[in-house]
């Protein structure tokens, strides 16, 4: 005697429970990023930076001026988020703040001489990080690929710094 099928349905089975938390893929995902805070504070703490501008110097030493729009673009942060922190710089003597002359409603943000020179000593900041992380290299390249996909994915779903 056969049985008929079960129909295939998308709901878990019955003795899982969804909302288990070792099961979220956010948690996972906000713990690594607390994790990596946590790791490159130490390596951030002679250069006197937080984590979060240790990543508007790294987008301002790629090019500079850029305009705070910009540099939240290139970070997926908003403004609210960023007039602090470049007023922080600023006054750490680390950046310039200055309307753009073309536009007043836009806030450039430029590397002072101060900043520019700290970058040479954060050099050494990306190998140091690296070398406290157990995975060979090509994991964490292949990690890092799959994580801008699923950033992608977010963002295609609206969710950028514009649409939170």
């Amino acid at each position: 005697m056969t049985r008929a099928a079960k129909p295939v349905t998308a709901d878990p089975p019955v003795d899982v429970d969804p909302l288990r938390l070792e099961l979220q893929l956010c948690f996972s995902l906000y713990t690594a990023s607390s994790l990596m805070t946590r790791l490159y504070r130490p390596l951030l703490q002679p250069l006197g930076l937080t984590y979060p501008q240790y990543l508007a110097l790294l987008a301002l030493w790629e090019r500079s001026p850029l305009s705070q729009g910009e540099v939240g673009k290139r970070l997926r942060l908003d403004s609210g988020t960023l007039t602090p922190l470049f007023k922080r710089l600023e006054r750490a003597g680390l950046v310039s703040r200055r309307r753009d002359p073309e536009d007043e409603r836009r806030l450039m943000i430029d590397l002072t001489p101060k900043g520019l020179s700290l970058r040479q000593q954060a050099l050494t900041v990306p190998g140091e990080a690296y070398c406290r992380l157990q995975p060979p290299t090509h994991d964490l390249g292949a990690l890092k690929a799959r994580l801008d996909r699923l950033i992608e994915s977010l963002e295609g779903a609206g969710l950028g710094p514009e649409g939170a």
